[in-house]
C-alpha cells in the first residue's frame, strides 16, 4: 500500500506520527482530506471543560461509525477545527449534518445549560479540501489555534 510522507501531529500534548494512507475500495483509490470549522449558535463560548471533552469523545465515536479518520481536532471555547480523511462516497455536507446532529442531540441531553441556546450549532460551517501537499499547512494552522 502506497503511503504519503510522514509528519508529526501535536494534539493535546501528545505527539503521534500520522502516515496518511490511500484508501482502497472495490472501485477506487483515494486520498480525500477536508478541513472543517464550525461554531456554536451565536458563537457562545460554551465548549469548555467537560463539554469540550465530551464533544471530543462524541466526534471520535461518530467519525468511527462513518468510517472517517480524524487527523487533527482542536476544540476552542467558541469554535471547532477538524481535519479529516474520508472516502469519496460521503459529501462534506453529509459529514457536517451527521456530526452536528449527533453531537447536539447528546450534548444538550447531558448538559442542560446548553438548552438555553436555540440550537447547539449554527447551520453554517467552513470546509476546505486539502490534498497531501497542503496537509502540513492545515495541521500547523489548527495547532496554532490553541496558542491564541
Amino acid at each position: 500500500m502506497k503511503q504519503t510522507p510522514c509528519f508529526l501531529f501535536v494534539m493535546y500534548g501528545i505527539i503521534k506520527s500520522m502516515a496518511q494512507q490511500y484508501r482502497h475500495s472495490n472501485t477506487s483509490i483515494s486520498l480525500v482530506n477536508y478541513h472543517f470549522v464550525w461554531i456554536p449558535r451565536r458563537r457562545r463560548p460554551v465548549l469548555k471543560d467537560m463539554i469540550a471533552e465530551r464533544l471530543k469523545e462524541l466526534l471520535y465515536e461518530k467519525a468511527k461509525a462513518l468510517n472517517i479518520e480524524i487527523i487533527a481536532l482542536e476544540i476552542q471555547s467558541d469554535h471547532v477545527h477538524m481535519f479529516v480523511n474520508v472516502l469519496p462516497t460521503i459529501a462534506p455536507f453529509q459529514i457536517m449534518f451527521r456530526l452536528k446532529g449527533y453531537t447536539a442531540r447528546i450534548l444538550r441531553k447531558e448538559f442542560p445549560q446548553l438548552m438555553r441556546l436555540p440550537s447547539m450549532w449554527t447551520t453554517s460551517y467552513f470546509v476546505s479540501t486539502a490534498g497531501n501537499v497542503s496537509s502540513e499547512t492545515i495541521k500547523k494552522y489548527i495547532e496554532a489555534q490553541s496558542k491564541k
